[in-house]
């Protein structure tokens, strides 16, 4: 940089004129280039060279073959070195993945961590600014202030050099060279702060005729390349201006910043460049110092704010996880658990009104629990205590059923009636005696090795008169003739009967269809029927104890409202799945999975939820995605619109 009322770069201004000095060491270099006593003279180079009489042709080949040894040596060094490096990352990335997977479940799972990380970025990205933007000015006044010193003190030094030469008394070279000498000198060393050289140039091509034996000077180890072109060019082209440039200057082995102010002076006629060269060292060792102190209380104060910001979050989030923590054992059943309560801050009114909460819903759930239980014990109590007098009942009812023949119209009919409806009454205390079993917990799976398909023929078997009094048809189809499964088969038994039963009734005379599959876990047994079917607010309760889709429908069997329960309550003893899919109109499907052995697990159920049969509105013969939620209802409605659609399975 060039400056006094103007600045430019101009890289043509570097082929000055080359110095004219001339030095005893020149001469010196040259005898050095010479050839000396020692050196070898052309006819020992000859002597050297083959010919047609030398026997050179196997030193030649042991070099090839020497060359060829060492070009393999270093290609297997460099795969060695690739095969190292390429196992280094492979053991080196694993761990860094693993960090960063550590890293990023720390960020999502704590929020202290979240908080004081963010609060460290931030204020590293604001320390970074604030310190770059602090050291750029500091920089700035420092140069600033080194700069206008070295001019004051350029333009003194120039007038008193300028006043020597002109009142200078010399004609001979030896007083001139001394003159210039001395004065030059007499400018060089330390100024009032920073250490001071020159260079002393006479501007070339100059066609004036003088008589001068002075071409340049220099202090010690500097020489006019150390003057930036651009300068020197604005020194020569001005006239009394003063002009300056950054530069470096070699001192000893390193290379310090310098500032250069460059002034023309007059000595006998011919017209020279005088550079003053600054050093300014101790303003960048300075420079140096503040930044470094600028960082280092930079890092303290990060980390000072990082312990801050660690402390006050660690106040404000630890009552918030142990809050999480005793949600969490309220969750489990712990109801006694309460949070810790200090002070009267916010923090500490929402621990009052979190054990507030607690308590009220503990109260709430025992008094809900008492209440459950003693439902539970009326049931079980009274279906107990009715046994004894539904079974005198029914013998009494048998009796006049038997004789009934003997009977007017009327009383015979009454006599059928009451048959019937004890037969009825004798069923519902059976499902309820049931239901009290699973409540208390006492309920126990009797599991065996069974064939399935026998259970199912057996229960169709039963179901047909049934089906024949509906009118509808039972459809049967197993991949294979036996399928064993540990399972209870009287249990399973009363499942399959509730599900075919149900379908027929449901199904309006038309065909029922049992389709058997099964896979590597499970097997699995679908009823599909294609009666009413079932809308969203049916299928919603559809395994509620004493809910029936119509209460007003006529019924022959079941009724009681509780054969869907108990169905859902036996398969969740064998670790099954109970689905049920169905739609308006279209009839409904249920679909059993058992696994076939107990301490097995369920991946996939072999059989289709959804009907292949099933039309869907706005897009005919497409099929909904299945969602195998375990012992829930999944149902698809037109109201609901269309789910997404995937292949459906292959059914044997």
């Amino acid at each position: 940089m060039v400056s006094a009322t103007k600045q430019g770069s101009d890289p043509a201004a570097q082929g000055g004129e080359p110095d004219q000095r001339t030095t005893p060491h020149a001469a010196d270099e040259g005898l050095s280039r010479g050839a000396g006593p020692d050196s070898p003279s052309r006819g020992g180079d000859e002597a050297n060279v083959p010919g047609p009489g030398n026997s050179v042709t196997p030193g030649l080949r042991h070099v090839a073959f020497r060359a060829l040894i060492w070009q393999r040596r270093a290609v297997i060094v460099a795969l060695r070195v690739a095969r190292l490096v390429r196992t280094g990352v492979r053991r080196f990335l694993p761990g860094l993945r693993y960090l960063g997977r550590a890293l990023q479940q720390r960020w999502r799972r704590s929020l202290q961590f979240r908080t004081v990380l963010t609060t460290l970025m931030l204020a590293v990205t604001s320390f970074a600014v604030v310190g770059a933007y602090l050291s750029n000015q500091i920089a700035n006044n420092l140069f600033q202030e080194r700069l206008t010193q070295a001019e004051s003190e350029t333009r003194y030094n120039v007038k008193q050099v300028q006043e020597t030469f002109d009142g200078a008394q010399v004609t001979d070279q030896s007083s001139v060279i001394t003159l210039v000498s001395d004065t030059l000198s007499a400018v060089e060393g330390r100024g009032s702060v920073i250490q001071r050289r020159y260079v002393f140039e006479a501007v070339p091509n100059q066609t004036k005729p003088r008589n001068r034996w002075v071409e340049s000077r220099a202090s010690d180890q500097l020489t006019v390349s150390v003057i930036p072109p651009d300068l020197r060019k604005a020194v020569q082209e001005s006239g009394k201006d003063q002009y300056w440039a950054s530069t470096v200057i070699p001192v000893g082995t390193e290379d310090r910043p310098g500032i250069a102010v460059g002034n023309k002076v007059t000595f006998n006629g011919t017209v020279y460049e005088l550079y003053l060269i600054y050093d300014l060292n101790t303003a960048q060792q300075t420079l140096n110092e503040i930044q470094s102190v600028l960082w280092a209380g930079g890092a303290v104060l990060v980390l000072l704010i990082g312990a801050v910001a660690w402390y006050v979050t660690r106040n404000v989030v630890s009552p918030v996880s142990h809050a999480a923590m005793v949600s969490e054992k309220l969750a489990d059943g712990q109801l006694q658990e309460r949070m810790v309560v200090k002070g009267e801050d916010e923090v500490a009114r929402l621990g009052a009104s979190f054990n507030h909460m607690a308590a009220s819903l503990q109260e709430q759930i025992t008094q809900l629990a008492t209440l459950s239980q003693m439902q539970q014990r009326f049931v079980s109590d009274v279906s107990h205590e009715l046994r004894t007098p539904l079974t005198t009942v029914r013998m009494a009812a048998e009796v006049l059923y038997d004789a009934r023949d003997d009977f007017d119209p009327i009383n015979k009919r009454s006599a059928e009636l009451l048959y019937n409806q004890v037969e009825r009454f004798q069923s519902l205390l059976s499902d309820l005696l049931e239901i009290s079993r699973f409540d208390a917990g006492v309920a126990v799976l009797d599991a065996e090795p069974e064939d399935l398909l026998q259970v199912i023929a057996h229960v169709i078997e039963g179901a047909a008169p049934v089906a024949a009094e509906y009118g509808s048809e039972i459809l049967y189809t197993a991949p294979e003739e036996t399928v064993i499964v540990e399972m209870d088969a009287r249990r399973i038994d009363r499942i399959l009967r509730n599900l075919i039963l149900n379908a027929v009734e449901h199904g309006e005379g038309k065909p029922v269809t049992v389709t058997v599959a099964i896979n590597e876990t499970a097997v699995g047994v679908s009823v599909r029927d294609h009666g009413i079917g079932m809308d969203p607010s049916q299928a919603a309760r559809v395994f509620d104890r004493f809910w029936r889709a119509d209460p007003a429908r006529a019924r022959t069997t079941g009724g009681s409202g509780l054969g869907l329960s108990i169905a859902m309550e036996d398969t969740k003893l064998h670790h099954g799945w109970l689905q049920a899919w169905g739609r308006k109109g279209d009839g409904a499907n249920f679909r059993l999975t058992l696994p076939l052995r107990q301490d097995g697990a369920i991946t996939e159920s072999p059989v289709q939820l959804e009907p292949r049969d099933a039309t869907i509105p706005g897009a005919p013969g497409s099929i909904p995605a299945e969602q195998d939620y375990k012992n829930m209802l999944l149902l698809q409605t037109g109201a609901a619109g269309p789910a997404p659609v995937r292949p459906p399975e292959e059914t044997p």
